[in-house]
């Protein structure tokens, strides 16, 4: 089945900010997109193994452990620099195959995903301990609330190709 994006910007905006939400989020729900829709222009790309099945499958797995261990009051806070490193370049990753699977620019989408992740990891970081605040309901309730939003919109996400 053919890649039916033919403008980038918006999908990887929304991908980015999930990222920002769930670091594994994006590379799940790009690895989904492209590995049940593949292109041709990853053909010969170091990006390619983002349409692998396999790889699609292995982040689905993984992708829970992220969200059992976000629960844990051990975890750090996703503000912490590595999160916010690594929820940059899932953002990142997720924005340069996308761009580059319809024919763009791996970099402009890289940085597009990157930028957008790293800004919604703080505004979902500040927004979240603000209900649990305002709303003196337990963090971990919040929490998977949270997931079912990234779950839901991921789900809608790849639906749009």
């Amino acid at each position: 089945m053919k890649l039916k994006i033919s403008q980038p910007f918006w999908p990887v905006i929304g991908i980015g900010t999930l990222a920002g939400m769930r670091t594994l989020s994006a590379p799940v729900i790009t690895t989904h997109i492209l590995s049940t829709h593949p292109s041709k222009k990853l053909e010969k790309s170091p990006l390619r193994f983002m349409q692998s099945t396999t790889v699609a499958a292995v982040l689905k797995v993984l992708s829970v452990t992220e969200l059992i261990a976000d629960k844990l009051p051990s975890t750090p806070n996703r503000i912490e620099p590595a999160g916010v490193a690594g929820r940059g370049l899932s953002g990142a990753l997720a924005g340069a195959s996308i761009y580059k699977a319809v024919g763009g620019k791996a970099l402009a989408g890289a940085l597009i995903g990157g930028a957008t992740a790293i800004a919604a990891t703080y505004a979902s970081y500040y927004l979240r301990k603000n209900i649990v605040k305002a709303n003196h309901v337990a963090d971990p309730l919040i929490g998977a609330a949270e997931d079912a939003l990234v779950i839901g919109a991921g789900i809608s996400l790849s639906k749009l190709v």
